[in-house]
């Protein structure tokens, strides 16, 4: 993981809004973030909602455009690309929704969703991929005919993931993609998300509210709150020596199977609910690969 796919850099997006007084309020939903993804790595993007996580993601696929700043994949400047640049971006760069059902046409079959990425693409090649990747997630023999209607919850978010591994995507934004399923059928998805990785070399933006899941599935991962970046470390690390308040806090916020600690984790953030954000912060690598910003409690 030393060769960078994506570089983020002072990325900010402001979200306006008028009143019936016409009066303009902004918000700033991503503020001067700036991040790397290398190839073949999972980067873990956590923070509680309304923290910016999917505003991140969606800008870097450019779906939301960043007010300002850049994102350059692989090599390439996202805001300064041809026609023929952005057709072969929009198969490098794909996404799994966080509701399967929600992004899937259900009027299209199972093998019809997974083909239509591959229109440019001779139809009885597409066909034969299509179903080829299906069978990889599980999807087999007549299912691969029925409509979305037809599957659970897990089998869509098998279909979607099929449809956005097809095309041979380089990256792949993963937002919230088990945060709608049973836990059970969350560590097949997980599973199945490393395993195709490994097959095809792919690289991971995950996003989730979910620190078990992200610890799973993630190499780096990094910790947003109000818009901004406040820690980015390895996996490992983050767990065993959170440096920022906000992320301490999260840590203590996660589930824990004991009802005595889970009592003194409530009172404990209860006690320490204010973090005081610096606007003049900057990230502050404190340990190798463990980044911080020197603010708050």
């Amino acid at each position: 993981m030393t060769t960078p796919l994506i570089e983020v850099k002072q990325a900010n997006k402001v979200f306006k809004s008028k009143n019936w007084r016409g009066q303009v309020t902004e918000v700033q939903a991503v503020d001067n973030i700036s991040l790397t993804i290398f190839e073949g790595e999972t980067l873990g993007l956590v923070g509680e909602s309304g923290s910016g996580k999917t505003t991140f993601g969606r800008g870097v696929l450019q779906l939301e455009p960043f007010t300002s700043g850049t994102v350059v994949f692989d090599g390439i400047d996202l805001a300064n690309t041809t026609k023929a640049e952005r057709a072969k971006l929009a198969q490098e760069m794909q996404i799994i929704f966080q509701d399967p059902y929600s992004a899937l046409n259900p009027k299209l079959s199972a093998l019809e969703l997974v083909m239509e990425p591959l229109f440019r693409e001779d139809q009885t090649q597409a066909k034969e991929k299509a179903s080829r990747i299906l069978e990889m997630v599980g999807i087999t023999g007549d299912a691969q005919h029925k409509l979305p209607r037809a599957f659970s919850g897990g089998q869509r978010q098998r279909i979607g993931i099929a449809r956005a591994v097809v095309s041979q995507p380089k990256f792949i934004l993963c937002d919230e993609p088990t945060s709608a399923l049973d836990v059970s059928i969350q560590a097949q998805i997980m599973e199945l998300l490393i395993q195709l990785q490994k097959e095809f070399g792919l690289s991971y933006l995950f996003i989730s509210h979910d620190l078990s899941v992200i610890r799973h599935i993630s190499d780096r991962i990094a910790v947003m709150y109000q818009g901004k970046l406040v820690e980015l470390a390895p996996t490992e690390e983050l767990f065993s020596h959170p440096e920022h308040a906000y992320t301490k806090k999260l840590l203590r916020a996660a589930p824990v199977a004991d009802p005595k600690i889970a009592r003194e984790q409530l009172n404990q953030i209860k006690q320490d609910e204010t973090i005081t954000l610096d606007p003049e912060a900057t990230l502050i690598e404190v340990r190798p690969g463990h980044f911080v910003r020197r603010d708050g409690k």
